[in-house]
């Protein structure tokens, strides 16, 4: 691997997955037994099945990507199953030495008569709290040998959802007959923001951010400006996926419009030629210029390699990526997975591909891992973030010094 780095040190050393869907990452056993608990049909009842016709190393698409999703949610219906899921989540992470993650999911897609949004989120927040608790009572954990977990949960807004799939979405239908789709949506995503902000103030629940998901071309984010708006007015961290299928126009609306904090994806942020406003005299201009205030700002880019393999046409190999150009702009870039289950992934698998295939120094990569910590949302207060941050630089350092090689 570049710079001297091993598995065994990408192992070891903390990290976080900012980015990191729920619905995406089951593990495919849970899949199965909940499906037939719920009654719910798969394609296979095998995991082989499943990953043949379902849960793929590559898709033709995005819709073809997308496609597990509507079984994930369909067995995700109770808050036993939430609280499962999000408990095995957070086990899974930490086994492979993730000691911070967001968790994020639309618990719209989950609330139905017997479920609110509010159920939703407290059942993910017991079941990553059950995962918590038992790591921070380790004996490693209490002697200092490895750091304590930690975690917040980002609720998704949708850009656009179709509605008999979801009776949250079916009722915003009904009781709007007159409205457009995408104000039907925008009210969705302002009741989504308000339950972020009722949630983690009234509450008290770790709701640390609040997201926008979906098909980008199309569903512009100015759309949820003012779902946007409340969550800014309640100081709850945003995040917007945005440039993942459209240009830099996309994530200067999230930056202008929805005041993000940090960018998902962010894949096409130097597509020039994704530019269609004619208003934007120079191309060229324009992306240098949003390069350099996201830099400047330190707005996170959660970038998430494999899934991006497979959801952008584009992009072939992990050379096209554009990850060598935000190093090279100096941008704050942490690397995630996106979805565990759905792009067959894992973190450590993450940091490996930019260890094996990108040209990368030591001290970038530390940036990328370090990068994780310092753009979190973390639930505590500042000085608490400070004080973890200072833990896991100290616990990287001494573990770069254990397990890799002098520099020469």
């Amino acid at each position: 691997m570049n710079a001297g780095i091993t598995k065994e040190f990408i192992r070891r050393i903390p990290k976080t997955d900012l980015h990191l869907h729920l619905d995406g990452s089951l593990r495919l056993p849970t899949l199965i037994e909940l499906a037939k608990r719920a009654r719910v049909k798969l394609p296979s009842q095998t995991e082989d099945g499943l990953c043949r016709l379902v849960f793929k190393k590559s898709y033709r698409n995005l819709g073809e990507y997308l496609r597990g999703f509507a079984l994930t949610c369909a067995v995700l219906q109770t808050p036993e199953n939430l609280e499962r899921v999000a408990c095995e989540l957070a086990e899974d992470c930490l086994a492979e030495g993730v000691r911070y993650i967001e968790v994020r999911f639309a618990p719209q897609l989950h609330c139905h008569d017997r479920l609110s949004i509010e159920g939703a989120v407290a059942a993910v927040c017991r079941g990553l709290e059950r995962a918590q608790r038992a790591h921070n009572r380790a004996r490693a954990v209490r002697l200092d040998e490895d750091l304590p977990f930690h975690f917040g949960v980002i609720l998704c807004a949708l850009r656009a959802f179709t509605a008999e799939t979801a009776p949250y979405y079916a009722r915003l239908f009904s009781v709007m007959p007159y409205a457009r789709k995408r104000e039907v949506f925008a009210t969705a995503s302002l009741e989504v923001a308000r339950a972020a902000s009722d949630l983690a103030h009234r509450a008290g629940l770790p709701v640390v951010g609040f997201d926008l998901a979906g098909e980008e071309s199309g569903y512009p984010s100015e759309h949820h400006a003012a779902a946007y708006q409340l969550a800014h007015r309640h100081f709850i961290r945003k995040t917007v996926h945005a440039g993942e299928a459209y240009g830099p126009e996309s994530i200067f609306q999230a930056i202008t419009e929805c005041h993000a904090n940090r960018i998902g994806h962010g894949t096409f942020l130097f597509n020039t030629d994704m530019i269609l406003n004619p208003a934007v005299g120079d191309p060229q201009a324009y992306v240098r210029h949003l390069a350099e205030y996201i830099a400047s700002q330190r707005i996170n880019i959660e970038v998430c390699l494999t899934s991006n393999l497979q959801t952008v046409p584009q992009m072939r190999r992990l050379s096209d990526h554009p990850l060598k150009q935000m190093l090279a702009h100096s941008l704050s870039v942490s690397i995630n997975t996106d979805n565990r289950l759905v792009s067959h992934t894992t973190l450590c698998r993450e940091l490996e591909l930019v260890a094996t295939h990108f040209v990368i120094t030591r001290d970038q990569f530390r940036q990328l891992v370090i990068a994780g910590f310092k753009g979190s949302f973390f639930p505590g207060s500042y000085t608490e973030k400070r004080a973890y941050v200072r833990r896991v630089i100290d616990r990287y350092e001494a573990l770069e010094r254990e397990l890799l090689p002098l520099a020469m």
